[in-house]
This record gives structure tokens, sequence and C-alpha cells, in this order.
């Protein structure tokens, strides 16, 4: 097969030759590796790569993967990074607005009429930016002899790979990882991997959200050698009964490779002692079903409590031939006939913020010091909660969440803002996905992948479908993936308030400011577990509560900390003690996005903004709304959250 540009204009085309989404687990040859963090199998290719830039398809070098290239004109790039940041292209904050609207006219395919297919929108797209990545490497020993795939953990917005001048693959989403079987084409020395990143496709649509458009290689790439025997993919079951006090576990291992050997697997408490000690013999499908543990301890924000599994895979001889440590906690949340969330029998009581990845001088290309740091914040601030704003976030946050006890509203990479708000109206005139049937499977990947990946921590009590995409069928079929493949979490999507009447429930609430101007089907019954909305005024959330709630009600985006702002809090915290279906939200948000830049006149670093790189149009200062400036100092709003989430802790 040969890569064709012409992906990049079709929404039903959205990776090629990707593998499946599987669970997130490391593997290592042995407890030693394990403890160093350090695995045999694995090979990172971060650092510096050969680096070429186009301003647009036509300019960009379409031989540029050829293994006898002569590079003398390629430029060096560190990956991960922004290609924005290393001044290849122009920085662009905006928010509600598509970047090209008013420069070039687009409209999604298939949106407008059911037929016009939008051939050549992004292929030829003259604001279209291509990078292009070269890497030159040695294939380490001891992934030699070995089925080899990499491991891209974040790729913006559309990325095509080729290995020794082999095309292999195509992938959009983002923010979620793309791994490619390399095996056919890996050689022991002399490889040469070639990536091709274009900053638009069909995938910018549903990208639409709230941030710096920046593109590249953002983050890490690895090799990953797969052992003799491989567990594939895991599925942990943790349930806890009716009386919150016994548990039981389900596992499900999905093996490839040599099925010979056994599987033993292994779970430890926090003190040592084995709860679960079961062995089998090797076969593409292992499971270790409905096992009874007695008095578990449960998992939440205080008690961040979490088991010890081990897999081991040993051949016919008992040799160890792989390793998986995973840790994993029991909890369990529901809506009462109250409807009211609770979390272990107790009520739920989220003091949350929405928090993008960034970092002042990187970008979305955050390193692990950032991630412990912004956990360190949560801890001194009594946040309790984190909406991975608008997409799924980097690996690590999610184990960070679950030892600290953070709970997560793990969303999808999804919004189409611009598609359906012009200028503050409602108008769905070319929302995707919407209803159009061509933008379904894209979409309910996007949900799969998100599933899949991060199915296993405990820290995730809801799954979102995405922001800001107003509704339709598609997203209801998004919402009916995650029901028939997990009933351990509540599923939430905020814009599916855009398509209900709620006269009766917020009388005070004006029709045109959330409903389409002649209405359109109602899904709130179809789409979320939740009432969600946004920045709703606390007389008005009061009068949902009042009105006999027939959901628990949530704001997913509230407060707004933009300026010397925050200082309405109180007045959404007094609701909390007086309506039990009341839980929460999350401030919006918790760090600006701002960049840390040589000011040229004084010659000292300076914080800019949107709007402050000659970005038109842009939303200005709108990108500095965070609880911390971009550097991770906290803003005096701050106060005032440490002191009202200290309420409810």
């Amino acid at each position: 097969m040969d890569a064709d540009i012409k992906w990049l204009d079709d929404p039903e085309t959205f990776r090629v030759n990707q593998l499946p989404a599987h669970s997130d687990h490391h593997y290592y040859g042995n407890y030693a590796e394990w403890g160093q963090g350090q695995s045999r199998f694995a090979q990172l290719l971060n650092g510096q790569w050969q680096f070429k830039f186009a301003q647009n398809p036509h300019e960009r070098q379409k031989n540029f993967y050829q293994v006898d290239l002569d590079c003398a004109d390629f430029a060096q790039i560190e990956v991960p990074s922004e290609i924005e940041l290393s001044d290849y292209a122009q920085n662009n904050y905006i928010n509600t607005l598509i970047p090209w609207e008013g420069k070039i006219y687009r409209r999604p395919a298939y949106a407008v009429d059911g037929k016009n297919k939008e051939e050549g929108s992004f292929s030829t797209g003259e604001d279209n930016t291509v990078g292009m990545y070269r890497k030159e490497f040695d294939l380490a020993p001891e992934l030699r002899g070995k089925e080899v795939r990499v491991h891209f953990e974040g790729v913006e917005r559309s990325m095509y790979l080729w290995l020794n001048g082999h095309f292999v693959g195509y992938a959009e989403d983002s923010f979620t990882p793309s791994e490619f079987d390399l095996t056919p084409y890996i050689q022991d020395e002399g490889n040469v991997m070639a990536v091709e990143v274009f900053k638009h496709s069909t995938a910018s649509w549903i990208e639409d959200q709230d941030m710096f458009r920046f593109s590249g290689i953002f983050r890490s790439v690895e090799l990953l050698a797969q052992p003799v025997t491989h567990l594939e993919d895991m599925t942990i079951r943790p349930t806890v009964d009716d009386g919150y006090q016994n548990g039981r576990l389900n596992l499900d291992l999905q093996l490839a490779g040599e099925q010979e050997g056994t599987v033993h697997v292994l779970v430890k408490d926090e003190d040592g002692n084995v709860v679960v000690d079961q062995t089998k013999s090797v076969a593409e499908q292992v499971a270790i079903d409905d096992v009874a543990l007695k008095n578990v301890h449960l998992w939440d924000n205080h008690h961040p409590y979490l088991y010890q599994l081990f897999v081991e895979i040993r051949n016919e001889a008992g040799q160890l031939v792989e390793l998986v440590p995973y840790r994993f906690g029991f909890r369990r949340i529901e809506i009462n006939a109250n409807h009211v969330v609770l979390l272990n029998g107790q009520r739920l009581i989220i003091n949350g913020v929405n928090r993008h990845e960034w970092d002042d001088q990187r970008g979305r290309s955050v390193t692990m010091a950032d991630m412990e740091k912004d956990i360190q914040t949560f801890k001194e601030n009594n946040i309790n909660a984190v909406r991975t704003c608008h997409y799924p976030d980097q690996l690590p946050w999610y184990q960070l969440c679950d030892e600290h006890g953070i709970y997560m509203m793990a969303e999808n990479s999804l919004e189409s803002h611009a598609t359906w708000q012009k200028m503050g109206k409602v108008d769905p005139s070319y929302n995707v996905p919407g209803s159009v049937p061509q933008w379904k499977k894209v979409v309910v990947d996007r949900a799969r992948t998100n599933y899949e990946t991060f199915k296993n921590h405990p820290a995730i009590l809801f799954w979102s479908l995405g922001n800001e995409s107003f509704a339709g069928d598609n997203i209801a079929a998004m919402g009916r993936f995650y029901k028939e493949h997990d009933d351990s979490r509540l599923v939430h999507y905020e814009g599916v308030c855009h398509t209900h009447d709620y006269s009766k429930q917020i009388p005070s609430l004006k029709k045109e400011s959330y409903l389409p101007a002649g209405g359109t089907k109602d899904y709130r019954d179809q789409i979320s577990d939740v009432e969600s909305w946004m920045y709703l005024p606390p007389k008005q959330v009061e009068e949902y509560l009042q009105n006999n709630p027939d959901k628990p009600f949530m704001e997913c985006e509230y407060m707004h900390d933009m300026g010397n702002s925050d200082g309405g809090m109180g007045s959404y915290i007094k609701l909390l003690d007086k309506y039990p279906q009341y839980f929460g939200g999350f401030i919006w948000d918790f760090i600006d996005q701002a960049l840390q830049v040589k000011d040229p006149v004084s010659g000292k670093m300076v914080m800019r903004y949107g709007g402050d790189f000659d970005d038109r149009h842009s939303d200005y200062e709108f990108s500095g709304d965070g609880l911390m400036f971009a550097d991770r100092t906290p803003k005096p709003a701050m106060q005032e959250v440490r002191y009202y989430y200290g309420l409810h802790k």
C-alpha cells in the first residue's frame, strides 16, 4: 500500500495499518528491571531528529522518506516538541472559531448536503503546514530478532509513517497513542524512520479546542519489542458488593505469540500480603474469574488504596519471559434512587479543575516534573478532581491520579465548537460529528481508544464524550459504546443541554440562549448520566435542583478564572449544603496558556498570551484564565479555591 495525501480530506479514513488500542501497561524481563524502571523490551527514540518544514502540501519534499536521500538541507528538531515553538510556524491561540475562519472557505465533508466530499480541502490547503521528520537508528541488541512496533504517544494532527523507505501507516487522533508494526522492515542497524506531520486534516474539525494550535511530534516515541509470549491487552474488573465491604476480581488477559507455558497471576495488598495467587496455561485468552476478596480496602480521595498486580508469563521450562506489573483499586460509583451520585456508598463531591497540559516553554509537550508539581498544587489547595480538558493526557498523569486519589473525568479528544456556534448563536447548520453518517466511525473510534487505553485506572469515575460539539446520533453512539463496555463508571456530556427544552426545570432560562432556532431532536435521555452545564448561574442551578431533578447536577466548567475572578464561588458552594443532587464542578481552568519569550526591548523573559504573537485572529488574553500563571505560580484566586474547596474535603 502507498500513502495517499487525499486521506487528509476523508473523515472515514483516520487509521491505516494502525494497531488496535490496548491497555497502558508496561512490561519487563524480570523484577529487577521493573524496580529500575528500565525494560529490555523498550528503546526510546526521543532526542534530535532531522527536520524539514514546508508551508503547505505543495511545497513539501515528497521523497523525504527515501533511505539514500541527501539530507544536507535538513535542520534538527527535538522530539518531543512543538513545531511552532521551534520557530518554524506561526503561534496561534484561538477559542471558539476554527483557525481558517474568514481566510479560507471550508465546510466539513458531507455536513452541508450529505454529498459534498470537500475533496482537496486539506490535501491542497495553503494553510496546511507540513513537518518532515527523519531519524536514523540502530536497533538495541536486546530488541533484535523480535517483533518490533513503534509507539507514538502523541502527534498533532495527522501523521504518515515510513521505515527504510517502506510505507507503514497513517494515524489521526492527536492525543492518544498510535502504534505500528515495524517487523517486516526493521533492521539491526542503519534504520531510517520518516514521519510526515500535517497540521490540518478532517481531524481539525473535531479538534477545535480552546487552545494554542500547535503541530508536531509532541510526546514520546518508543520502540517496543515483543517477548516470545506477550500480554497484548489486560482488562481488570474489581467490583464492590452492596455492603461496600467485600469485593470480587475479574481479570481478562489477551496474549500473543507462542501458546506454551504458564501465566501466574499474583495480587498483593499494600502490606505485601498475597490475596490472589493463580496459575493458568498460556492461551490466546486467559481469564481469572470472580475471585472473592473479604474486607477489601476501598479507593477514594482520602485513602487512594492500590493493590499490586503481577502477571508472570513463563515458558515451558519455567523461565520468566515477561513480567507485567499494574496497580489497581476497588471503588464503586453509582447514582441512587434519589439521583445522588455516590462513591463507595457516600455522597460524592467534586472539587475540580479543568486542566490543559501546559508548560510555559514547551507548550503541550509537558514533562514529568510539570505533572508532579500539578499534583502537589492539587493537594495543597483541596482540589480533588480533574477533567482532562478536552483530550486524553500523557499516560503518566493517570497513574499519578491513581496514586494520589484524584478523581478523573477522562475526556475524549473531541471538540467541534466552530461547527455549531457562530458569533454566540446556537446554529448547528453544518455541525459534525452530529448525525452525519460519515463521521460516526471516527468518533466512536476515539471513544474506543480512550476506553481501551485507560480502562484499568480507578481514578477515572467518568468517561466524557468530548466538549462543545452540540449533539446527535454519533455522540449518542459514543455513549452506547461506553455503556456496552464499562458498567463501572458514569458517562458525561454537556452539549446535550442544547437539545432539551428546560422551560419546566429552569423557567428563568431563555430558550434562545441554549436551543437552536426551530428546535432539534432531544438527546437528553440517550447521552449523559448526569445533568451538566457550563457557567449556569447559581440561581438557575438552584431552580433546576428545586424542580424535581431527575439527574444529578454538575458544572463541568464554572467560575472562569480570568483576571480577578472566583469571588462568587461561595454561592455555588452553598448549594452543596442544600441539595444532595448537586455534586460540584470543575473550575475553568487550572493554568494559563502563555509562553515565556524574550522581550526584544527589555531583554527580559516575559509571558506572552494569545494575540501577542501577531496571530490574527485570536482571542487575546482569553488564554489566560487559569488559577495559576503559566510558570505555575498561583494567582490570588487560588486562596479562594483553597478556602471553599476546603469546606467539603
